[in-house]
């Protein structure tokens, strides 16, 4: 799997991959996610290619305190193949290199799953309550 940055070719497979793997959800609109992560920082938004098709998405953040990982993602024919942690390692390097000290996750509580991934590369459950407010109704 080669790692790139997003590409503006791609958006039509990252939401079709986002879809099938659960991401979206009613309150998400993917192409405004995507449009807000390439006018604010695109340079971590990161595509796991194969044979020109993306299988594979992350995004993080780093707001200076705490780095994020949003839409992680693999295609559902390539899990458990190493591809998530082959991304994640390359998310950890460009943090680390920019001084985070912590990446932070929120994963929904039902998706067992991906929490035993997350604790399989190391993370593991902080003790604290993940709280949310939309500022922008359906956004």
């Amino acid at each position: 799997m080669d790692i790139v940055r997003y590409k503006e070719s791609y958006r039509a497979q990252v939401i079709q991959l986002w879809r099938d793997t659960g991401l979206v959800a009613p309150q998400n609109d993917p192409d405004k996610d995507i449009n807000r992560k390439i006018a604010d920082s695109p340079q971590w938004f990161l595509l796991g290619i194969v044979d020109h098709q993306v299988v594979a998405t992350a995004m993080a953040g780093y707001d200076g305190h705490r780095g994020w990982v949003n839409y992680l993602a693999v295609t559902p024919d390539r899990q458990k193949q190493g591809l998530a942690h082959l991304l994640m390692t390359e998310i950890e390097r460009l943090l680390l290199a920019e001084g985070c000290a912590k990446i932070n996750l929120q994963i929904r509580e039902t998706n067992q799953q991906v929490i035993a991934a997350y604790q399989a590369m190391g993370y593991t459950i902080d003790p604290v309550v993940s709280m949310g407010k939309r500022l922008i109704p359906d956004q």
